[in-house]
């Protein structure tokens, strides 16, 4: 038995990613006893504005979009019950070939070894029986999502722990679903290119693939809450138009592929701490 407690450690890109993804592990394992620590690695500073003022307009100040979502991050990881927040604030990165891109300070230009060491560092204090990130494409290929990947899984090899690893994902039977939704609920919503739905259609896994599927339903009620948090987002939020009722019905589990295991737990398997208790 451990004398301290069981702990995850969740390693994001940006304000609101924490909800989308795993908004309901979060919630669900807090209520557990477990401790759960969040690491945001941009400061958001490339998302929408006052008002839906976009990147790239002039009246677009990234300073002031930094501190209202730190806002809205804190107000989502009290709705979660986030036990410990950390935030690297590197300059959000943008979309991929933006300009931003190639900012100096930006996420995607600093050097994977410094953002590791320091992601290590906060590792080793912890201690994390579990740390959920993204896969190498960052689940849909942007840039700050790829390179927390990338630090994250180099910042475990630095640091010698060895918890147990997952990155997130979703089924591609929930991606076909999904797009289904998506068009429900926007009327004005045009059918993708060829191109464009064969990339849609390689993201995430084939179900039998996906190692875990953790039952979320219960707290299906304050990962939309958590969602809603991000209010100067909610133009990009698709889920937060479906209504809280739809939404639980919809986003009762979430999935991962299990990438590092010392437990032995048999796969598929129900809980990111399965062999841990």
């Amino acid at each position: 038995m451990l004398s301290r407690p069981l702990t995850l450690m969740a390693v994001h890109a940006h304000p609101d990613d924490e909800a989308t993804g795993t908004g309901g592990v979060l919630a669900r394992y807090a209520a557990e006893g477990i401790r759960t620590v969040l690491v945001t690695c941009t400061d958001g500073s490339c998302g929408d504005g006052p008002g839906g003022v976009k990147p790239g307009d002039p009246d677009h100040d990234p300073a002031a979009v930094a501190l209202m979502r730190r806002r809205e991050l804190e107000a989502s990881c009290e709705v979660l019950k986030i036990s410990d927040l950390e935030m690297f604030d590197y300059a959000d990165s943008g979309m991929a070939g933006w300009p931003s891109n190639d900012a100096p300070g930006s996420f995607w230009q600093t050097p994977v070894a410094e953002g590791a060491a320091r992601l290590a560092e906060r590792m080793r204090h912890y201690r994390p029986d579990v740390v959920v990130t993204y896969d190498e494409n960052g689940f849909y290929g942007h840039p700050d999502h790829i390179q927390a990947h990338r630090i994250t899984m180099a910042a475990l090899e630095m640091s010698g722990l060895t918890p147990k690893v997952y990155w997130t994902t979703m089924p591609r039977s929930m991606m076909q679903r999904f797009g289904e939704i998506m068009r429900e609920f926007s009327d004005e919503m045009p059918e993708p290119d060829p191109a464009e739905a064969a990339a849609l259609a390689e993201i995430g896994l084939p179900d039998d693939e996906i190692t875990t599927w953790v039952d979320t339903t219960a707290f299906s009620g304050q990962k939309f809450d958590a969602l809603a948090a991000h209010a100067s987002q909610g133009e990009n939020i698709f889920f937060l138009k479906m209504g809280k009722e739809r939404f639980g019905e919809l986003m009762g589990v979430e999935t991962f592929v299990r990438v590092q295991d010392a437990t032995g737990a048999a796969t598929p398997e129900d809980d990111l701490f399965a062999g841990l208790r």
